[in-house]
């Protein structure tokens, strides 16, 4: 059975998050996902467009969290809880939220979203031309860089792939080169583009 399969089993062919029946797909958590069942949901259009775009995203459509946020599923939780904590200040998310109960773990995960920040708390890091990178993103190395503590040295155009984000400093990130999971500094990193 595939994922979608078993998502569409699980949530009865509606979106798990305000329940509509048209225009779903696969949403992984990010930032990042442990993928498969666990880690994903089965959402529509709308509610991934305005959980990607803060711009976008109209209070009076997650009053739909009401019943969703207690899904006995991990990943629905948790993005309820981020929903939930991104429109606080609306007033009546913060009643759910703190009725909206989560174990510590799943906690953690949650708030490396930073959607529990106000704009001024938030730490966000950049790339060498100024491009704002994101938990999941791909970066290219662009000079050689000696790996501490090892005799490794990563050379510039390496690529790394679906990179974490230091949420205390915001020149910092972490990322695999090879087998070795090693903190970068923001300075020598390009966002790498889809295309690429």
């Amino acid at each position: 059975m595939s994922l979608l399969q078993e998502l569409e089993e699980r949530s009865g062919k509606q979106c798990e998050l305000c329940a509509a029946k048209d225009n779903l797909s696969i949403y992984e958590v990010p930032p990042v996902s442990t993928g498969g069942v666990d880690g994903s949901l089965l959402a529509c259009a709308t509610c991934i467009e305005q959980i990607n775009d803060v711009e976008k995203t109209e209070a009076n459509h997650w009053r739909c969290l009401n019943d969703s946020m207690w899904s006995e599923f991990r990943a629905v939780k948790i993005v309820a809880w981020r929903m939930l904590s991104r429109l606080r200040n609306e007033g009546w998310p913060q009643d759910l939220l703190d009725m909206l109960y989560l174990e510590d773990d799943d906690l953690r995960f949650a708030k490396e979203s930073g959607d529990h920040l106000d704009e001024s708390e938030k730490i966000i890091h950049r790339d060498a031309n100024g491009a704002i990178l994101q938990a999941g993103d791909s970066v290219v190395l662009i000079k050689d860089l000696k790996v501490k503590g090892s005799s490794m040295v990563a050379k510039q155009g390496t690529a790394v792939r679906r990179i974490s984000l230091d949420r205390e400093n915001a020149k910092y990130i972490e990322g695999k080169v090879g087998a070795t999971q090693i903190v970068i500094v923001t300075d020598y990193v390009k966002k790498m583009t889809e295309k690429e």
